[in-house]
């Protein structure tokens, strides 16, 4: 029996999956993904991922947060809404968090100070934090540093630093979440990444974002997680099955399912 694959992170709720959702969806179960872990990224997005949970229950597991390049000077209300969802249903973890200076460097202190509250959220509610950095490690690690505890742990998506930012990452009770970039040219994370133990990565696709190769450029979709296995088979020695077998099991330590 082949192993189940893990999708720590893909945004299917997506406008871009609304002509062919259910065929993505077929196409992902097909090629072994069966668990897709879903992160939020403000309040008006919480019905259509309300939506995909009751048409695959089975297999969608959700997050509740506010992604960093939503924080605006309404912050405080999503901030607030968040809180009020907690109180009224699970979650899986708080993501994704984190701080992005790539888009707007405007809101700084707000993202930074929305990212350190719902770190404290995860404590309260005993969940993992998923962080999104985009050319912003001294600002997530600052944070992380103020925050550090034995009950602070997570994923750091989309990671795409050195092996140092790596290792300072793994400092904090992070797994590392490694996607299509493992398989870009200029991605540089797969010419250290064979110097982390596999026990601290955990796949994702980020979709619709980050294709990986051969479909790089193009719309992201979960079933292209093969892709990202298969380099990381590579690197590591090891086969597609175990890759898919520990990074599954990475994953359930992390999100307790």
């Amino acid at each position: 029996m082949k192993p189940i694959i893990t999708d720590t992170h893909t945004h299917l709720y997506s406008e871009e999956f609304d002509q062919d959702r259910d065929e993505m969806m077929q196409r992902a179960l097909a090629a072994g993904v069966s668990r897709f872990f879903i992160p939020a990224i403000d309040s008006a997005y919480t019905e259509a991922m309300y939506d995909l949970e009751a048409k695959y229950p089975e297999h969608i597991f959700l997050m509740t947060g506010v992604h960093p390049t939503h924080i605006k000077d309404n912050y405080l209300d999503e901030l607030q809404f968040v809180e009020d969802e907690l109180k009224r249903r699970k979650f899986y973890a708080i993501g994704e968090i984190g701080v992005d200076l790539y888009w707007d460097k405007s809101h700084l202190k707000e993202q930074q100070l929305a990212f350190k509250r719902q770190i404290q959220l995860a404590k309260k509610y005993q969940l993992p934090i998923v962080i999104h950095c985009r050319e912003a490690f001294d600002e997530v690690f600052a944070v992380l540093e103020e925050e550090k505890s034995d009950d602070m742990f997570g994923i750091f998506h989309c990671f795409s630093g050195t092996y140092e930012q790596a290792t300072q990452a793994l400092s904090y009770n992070m797994k590392l979440g490694i996607g299509g970039v493992v398989t870009f040219k200029n991605g540089k994370i797969d010419q250290f990444l064979n110097k982390i133990d596999i026990k601290h990565i955990v796949l994702e696709t980020d979709a619709p974002y980050l294709a990986p190769v051969p479909f790089r450029g193009k719309r992201n979709e979960s079933s292209y997680l093969v892709n990202v296995i298969d380099k990381l088979s590579q690197i590591y020695g090891i086969s597609d099955d175990e890759i898919a077998r520990i990074t599954t099991e990475n994953s359930k330590a992390i999100f307790g399912i």
